[in-house]
């Protein structure tokens, strides 16, 4: 296994396309929850603890060689709003033509052919780490990290809040990013044989209405 494969997977210039999405953050930033770097901080931990927890079981489930169907299926039943869900599929379409680029996979090529129009995010990403040599902690630390990462990079454009704040914000949340990482293969390990439903379903309300608000918008810096 190659760590330095994990740091290209996890950069955020690996051209997967998250740098056009907020994570919710430029809706969280209109309504006034976001306003400088202890609110992002809020935000972020939230996040990381609902939706990135979500993502990265899938990830890691993904990795560990769970059927990429029914996990693509379960991370749509536990994403509500359309908005959210055709953000995470536009995602998942984007990462898998650079992953395939970067690390040919029969598997990947496979996904593509069955989800033309994209697999959810942190399926592809499993798939991505599988082909690029790497376990199932590695996609479930790299769903934890893109759940957070991005609304903080965001945040500096939203806010001009100042990039050394935004990325202090992350260094402080690493502990929880841990704590999520081991919880996502445990859960993805107890559903290799007790099925997806085993797989967490953490939800968070508040992302799901304003990513359906954000979607109405005219004008808007984020696709998401």
């Amino acid at each position: 296994m190659s760590r330095a494969a994990l740091l290209v997977l996890a950069d955020g210039r690996f051209p997967a396309g998250g740098h056009a999405h907020s994570g919710g953050a430029e809706a969280a930033v209109e309504a006034g929850r976001v306003t400088g770097a202890a609110s992002l901080a809020d935000f972020c931990r939230g996040r990381l603890h609902t939706a990135g927890l979500v993502s990265a079981s899938r990830a890691a489930a993904a990795a560990l060689g769970g059927d990429p169907g029914a996990l693509d299926a379960a991370a749509a039943a536990r994403t509500p709003a359309p908005a959210r869900r055709g953000a995470a599929r536009r995602l998942g379409r984007q990462l898998a033509r650079a992953a395939r680029a970067t690390w040919p996979s029969a598997e990947l090529d496979a996904l593509a052919r069955e989800f033309p129009k994209g697999a959810h995010q942190p399926v592809v990403l499993g798939l991505a780490a599988r082909a690029a040599g790497l376990e199932a902690v590695d996609a479930a630390y790299c769903a934890a990290y893109e759940s957070v990462s991005g609304p903080a990079a965001a945040t500096v454009w939203l806010l001009s809040l100042d990039p050394f704040d935004a990325t202090g914000v992350l260094a402080r949340l690493a502990p929880e990013m841990d704590l999520v990482a081991d919880r996502a293969v445990r859960a993805a390990r107890e559903a290799a044989s007790a099925g997806v439903d085993a797989l967490p379903s953490a939800s968070a309300p508040l992302l799901e209405i304003g990513a359906e608000i954000h979607a109405g918008w005219a004008v808007r810096l984020f696709a998401s």
